[in-house]
């Protein structure tokens, strides 16, 4: 049903859009000496109340910031800021740190005039140190917010870690007559394998629609475009995805009864995708995307769970990156599967090469293979012939820089 939407063109990519795009957001960004000469301090900002909806780590270790969040969220559903900092992740870091989270909750909140509990707070960087509080409180203080592309560069700049370019995304469709704009911004580059989202991601929408409606959205979209991606297999303490929606496009309000509540979703799916892509292409070290798609599969979760066993495993990453067509490493991942496997009944291709048809191998030119896994996306495609049950997962290749970029991560 979404594909078809997609091709129906009801969906449009605005591709210089972000988090910017839907009416009535501002954003900025700021070097608050958190880091040497980059910035690190960044805030959005809605010129109303937003509606909004999250889903976090599942990590034992939430992140103090992931904590204080969720405190704002429950309390009403409503937030209309965001202030996040990059270089310390305020993560196990006690007491100490839970008051800290607070303390930005409530400095943005004095600075805009508004609850403290429509603040939301997130911090991404180095585990187990304690945040610079004089330094953020100047930040603050500074942080000026707009709404023109040189302040969504600031902001997009500010959130970022080890990554190598700035991530954003935006899509838009007409409802009840009227455009309404998803847009996003996001970090993540390393210790990427989420099991709700990916690092940090914040979305905008002026949609017209309930935390709770907004809610069920997210989590349905999160399962097939943040969760479905990997880069190392570590999942981090941060993790967490943010709407927040102003209801500025002035459509009708929007729920699962709603005639065009599709379109919505789509509109939120095409954003996120977008999103993980980006951040999987651009893992620590990588040269590549990699993208899987799964079908024949005994149903879309079972189709995806092998989609993202492919995009893990260290062998299929590195014979990517070596530009090896050994078909065997996607063999051997599928096989550690939980998913329903026939070995009878696997089509196995990389791009338009067929490697096994039916579980018999299929003779292929190796330097056709070898120029095609040189390209900067590569697509493995598995076919189970079991069901209806289709997926997709994308991850990146492991070079020699994973390495030296992890083994001086602190220095």
């Amino acid at each position: 049903m979404y594909q078809a939407l997609t091709d129906q063109k009801l969906i449009k990519e605005i591709p210089d859009g972000g988090i910017l795009t839907p009416k009535g957001f501002k954003c900025g960004g700021i070097h608050a000496g958190l880091r040497y000469n980059k910035l690190d301090l960044g805030m959005i900002v809605s010129e109303a109340a937003a509606n909004c909806a999250a889903v976090y780590t599942t990590s034992h270790f939430q992140a103090a910031p992931l904590v204080v969040t969720q405190e704002s969220i429950s309390s009403d559903g409503v937030l209309q800021a965001v202030v996040v900092n990059s270089a310390c992740a305020n993560a196990c870091t006690g007491e100490q740190g839970y008051k800290d989270a607070l303390r930005m909750r409530a400095l943005a909140a004095e600075k805009l005039g508004i609850p403290e509990t429509h603040v939301a707070v997130a911090s991404t960087g180095v585990i187990g140190e304690f945040m610079q509080m004089e330094k953020i409180e100047a930040g603050i203080a500074k942080l000026a917010v707009g709404n023109d592309s040189e302040h969504a560069k600031d902001f997009q700049t500010a959130i970022l870690t080890t990554d190598l370019v700035m991530k954003h995304a935006c899509y838009s469709a007409d409802i009840d007559g009227l455009t309404v704009s998803v847009g996003g911004a996001a970090k993540g580059s390393g210790m990427i394998h989420p099991n709700m989202a990916t690092m940090l991601g914040f979305l905008t929408t002026d949609a017209n629609i309930s935390s709770a409606d907004l809610t069920y959205a997210l989590q349905e979209v999160t399962n097939t475009t943040f969760n479905q991606i990997t880069v190392d297999g570590d999942t981090s303490t941060n993790d967490m995805v943010l709407v927040m929606a102003n209801g500025a496009a002035g459509n009708e309000p929007l729920n699962r009864d709603h005639p065009e509540w599709l379109i919505f979703v789509e509109l939120l799916k095409e954003s996120c995708a977008s999103l993980a892509k980006q951040i999987a292409r651009d893992g620590e070290g990588a040269t590549k995307l990699i993208e899987i798609s799964v079908s024949g599969a005994m149903s879309d979760e079972e189709a995806r769970m092998i989609g993202k066993q492919i995009a893990g495993s260290n062998l299929v990453k590195t014979a990517v990156y070596g530009a090896d067509a050994n078909w065997g490493r996607i063999i051997g991942a599928i096989g550690q599967s939980q998913a329903t496997v026939n070995p009878k009944t696997v089509d196995i291709s990389l791009g338009d090469l067929i490697m096994l048809k039916e579980g018999t191998p299929i003779a292929f030119d190796e330097e056709i293979a070898r120029e095609y896994l040189m390209n900067d996306k590569v697509e493995i495609f598995v076919d189970l012939h079991l069901g209806e049950g289709k997926g997709m997962a994308w991850g990146c290749d492991l070079s020699y820089d994973y390495v030296k970029i992890n083994a001086s991560y602190r220095t």
